[in-house]
């Protein structure tokens, strides 16, 4: 499994604008929508379902929300480095500027695993994490994402 396989460059946002940890997943949904060809309510609907069970913010300033969706036929990711840091109500109590959203068919249990534990991976990388904290552009953002991908094959 690599970023690769979850991301394109139309899935990555630089500066994202939020104000709030619900403005910033409504924001990932809405482009998870034309991404997916979901919709963005059933998206965020369980991206909240997932929150309610506990945070996904993982602490250094990352979080990972992820959720299952029946109609989906493949995993997908959308990655945003927010403008300013919001509450995420992440385990260490620090505030979140860079967002990971994982999406994966309902029947997809191992494959979630696999993409879920990638992501960890590649964002446990403090030098990775300082170098996407330091450009909004989403074409660098990308480019960051998949070579630390290649750089670091699993």
């Amino acid at each position: 499994m690599e970023i690769t396989d979850l991301i394109t460059p139309e899935s990555v946002i630089g500066g994202l604008r939020a104000t709030s940890k619900k403005q910033a997943l409504q924001d990932l949904a809405d482009r998870a929508s034309g991404i997916t060809g979901q919709h963005e309510r059933a998206i965020f609907d369980v991206l909240m379902e997932r929150e309610r069970l506990g945070t996904t913010g993982v602490g250094n300033g990352i979080a990972i929300p992820h959720g299952k969706l029946p109609a989906l036929e493949r995993l997908y990711g959308v990655f945003a480095r927010l403008e300013e840091p919001v509450d995420f109500q992440a385990i260490d109590d620090q505030p979140v500027d860079l967002v990971f959203l994982l999406l994966a068919p309902e029947g997809a249990g191992a494959d979630h695993l696999k993409a879920l534990a990638r992501v960890s991976r590649l964002l446990r990388d403090k030098g990775t994490c300082e170098k996407l904290r330091g450009t909004d552009s989403a074409d660098a953002l990308y480019a960051l994402l998949t070579d630390s991908t290649e750089n670091r094959a699993a």
